[in-house]
């Protein structure tokens, strides 16, 4: 059996918002796997909004940069939060994408050795880092192409924290702006549900039949009531199925056609995510709080 850590506790409460010893027994009967632990919650019905959430810990920003028919989407990090703020770290991640979207490197190690006014990132990173007193390190970029009849459209939250950029087909690029504030806010997983991967919907499907059977539901009308529940789960995390943001009343992809367009792709990058911090002490968490 699986050591239990209070540390995969905490987390697992983290993701699904239930009690301390509920999360324990789910991650002992699931030795220990965290997203078996997930999915025996929701299946008892203790974690219905139960969510693989992304565990934001790094700072540092996103940025977009457009030459032409091509937008590069990046990531940058830092310690701090007070240094993602310093006028020439930021500088430095507007340059990095300018050279990124004009350079079309293959790879972290070609964006390294891409120049800026005759210097290699990688040294100006490294100088920066000097300066500054604290590690700044290039993440990750995606580079998206776009045709002559595309738009592409970009939003930055929080001043880079969320970099958000969309491609649609036909409208305009205020059009494609706009469904990029969406995709900023809502974080859809896939472009429509034709675009979900089938391990992902039978996956899915395996869950909520589990979660409908163990609430007593007669067997007849399990498989009904299953299709009805992801139907809603395809709408959540389908960008074109989502209710847009600005006019609840359409969904994103009916916006969309109202300008006279269709959607095509989008990227969303979120400083951090993926990274975790160190895990504070839980024992102490605890304590912490009964003292309170």
């Amino acid at each position: 059996m699986a050591k239990i850590t209070a540390a995969q506790v905490k987390e697992l409460r983290e993701k699904t918002s239930v009690g301390m010893m509920d999360a324990k027994k789910a991650l002992v009967e699931a030795d220990g796997d965290m997203e078996k632990a997930v999915d025996l919650l929701r299946e008892k019905g203790m974690a219905k909004a139960a969510k693989k959430s992304d565990r934001v810990a790094a700072e540092g920003l996103a940025q977009i940069a457009v030459a032409g028919d091509t937008a590069a989407v990046i990531e940058v990090n830092s310690e701090t939060d007070f240094v993602a703020s310093n006028d020439k770290f930021t500088g430095l991640v507007d340059q990095i994408a300018e050279a990124i979207a004009a350079g079309k490197p293959a790879d972290n190690d070609a964006v390294l050795n891409l120049t800026i006014a005759g210097e290699k990132i990688s040294d100006k990173i490294t100088a920066l880092t000097a300066v500054i007193g604290e590690k700044i390190s290039f993440r990750r970029f995606a580079l998206v192409e776009k045709t002559a009849s595309q738009n592409f459209g970009s939003y930055l939250h929080n001043g880079g924290q969320i970099a958000a950029l969309v491609v649609v087909e036909g409208a305009d690029e205020e059009t494609a702006r706009d469904v990029a504030m969406h995709v900023a806010a809502i974080n859809p997983k896939y472009v429509s549900r034709d675009d979900v991967p089938a391990e992902v919907l039978a996956h899915e499907r395996e869950v909520l039949t589990e979660e409908t059977r163990n609430e007593g539901k007669p067997e007849k009308i399990i498989g009904k009531i299953v299709e009805g529940r992801l139907n809603k789960f395809l709408s959540e995390i389908s960008l074109a199925d989502q209710e847009f943001v600005k006019d609840p009343d359409l969904t994103v992809a009916k916006f969309v056609e109202s300008k006279g367009g269709k959607l095509v792709s989008f990227v969303r990058f979120e400083v951090g995510e993926g990274i975790e911090k160190k895990v504070d002490n839980f024992a102490e968490e605890v304590m912490s709080q009964i003292k309170d």
